[in-house]
């Protein structure tokens, strides 16, 4: 029978279907083999380094000059950015009902690797600790900017998750306002702590430690599960288990770490659903609003394995068809290396 069930961090319902559903390892679909010449033509491959915007910041080899090979990982202003860094952040009234503002922010590519068919799934530990190291150093240079309320750090891997470019890469946006989604999470947050006294991350983590059956993995300094309320299947959330609401809290030594967990939950995804589309984002909370008690950052993955439809468009309410137990054991037991 489906179940309703809410999430106690947002109070956001969604459905489990499970009799809609299909086995796990049918879910994924893979990612088509890239056209023979697609390297050729990739900017973010090596040596392509002067088709793409000047770099803001890399890891390279000693002796190499910006702009040429010699790097491991490369930021550059995105091409086609959907912020720029020009204009004021002012608002604008106009009859006194509608609102508009410049369109300043930045958005940024972070290419991962030179190796234009890498996932971070498939890449070696320590070009994954070197990815999470240069997002805690852009995320910590853009939150000083007075300008931006915002960072947020996201990665589409294939089609169906919106990469227009197979070569391995994440973005990093800071904007001048908070979304709604992100304040209504964080007002959520707040309300659990007025009634509780406690976050109600730390809780969740507190209680799936507990009970155990939605845990996928778990390391000294972070746990890995799929939430009680997952929107759809697979849907994972790896979460520190110090308190902090900013994700510029991280030490290095703990970035790290992060990678690692990162790395061995999605090779997971990609060996037991055959390699799919997904989403990730670090959810943090506004920069200008560090130390926040009642609230906690984390990394929401969202394997791209179902569409949304009409009824979620309309209603607001997920449907999912696999039992985030069932799936958290499937994650579990996939091997690692």
């Amino acid at each position: 029978m489906p179940e309703l069930r809410q999430n106690p961090a947002t109070k956001e319902w969604v459905i489990i279907a499970t009799e809609r559903a299909k086995r796990p390892e049918e879910m994924g679909l893979g990612v088509a083999n890239p056209p023979a010449n697609e390297k050729e033509r990739c900017p973010f491959c090596a040596g392509h380094e002067r088709s793409t915007p000047n770099e803001i910041f890399s890891f390279r080899s000693f002796g190499t000059a910006p702009n040429t090979p010699g790097w491991w990982i490369r930021v550059i202003p995105n091409k086609f950015a959907a912020l720029l860094p020009q204009g004021s952040p002012d608002r604008v009234e106009l009859e006194g009902l509608f609102h508009y503002m410049n369109g300043v922010g930045e958005h940024e590519v972070l290419i991962e690797s030179p190796e234009h068919t890498l996932t971070i799934a498939t890449m070696p530990e320590k070009q994954v600790e070197e990815i999470f190291l240069a997002y805690r150093e852009r995320y910590i240079a853009l939150s000083q900017d007075p300008r931006f309320e915002m960072v947020i750090i996201f990665k589409n891997h294939g089609l169906a998750a919106g990469t227009s470019l197979r070569h391995p890469h994440s973005q990093i946006i800071a904007a001048p306002i908070t979304p709604n989604h992100i304040r209504h999470r964080i007002e959520e947050a707040m309300r659990y702590f007025d009634d509780h006294g406690h976050c109600v991350y730390c809780d969740m983590i507190q209680k799936e430690k507990k009970l155990g059956d939605r845990i996928v993995a778990e390391t000294e300094n972070f746990i890995v599960l799929e939430p009680f309320a997952s929107r759809s299947p697979f849907e994972t959330m790896v979460i520190p288990k110090s308190h902090a609401s900013t994700f510029d809290a991280i030490a290095p030594e703990r970035c790290k770490e992060l990678a690692y967990v990162m790395r061995l939950t999605l090779k997971k995804i990609y060996r037991s659903l055959n390699n799919p589309d997904y989403n990730y984002v670090i959810v943090s909370s506004p920069s200008h609003e560090r130390s926040l008690e009642y609230y906690h950052w984390y990394i929401m993955i969202l394997p791209r394995v179902t569409a949304v439809a009409g009824f979620e468009l309309g209603s607001g309410i997920y449907i999912n068809t696999v039992i985030p137990e069932s799936a958290a054991k499937f994650l579990r037991e996939t091997p690692f290396e």
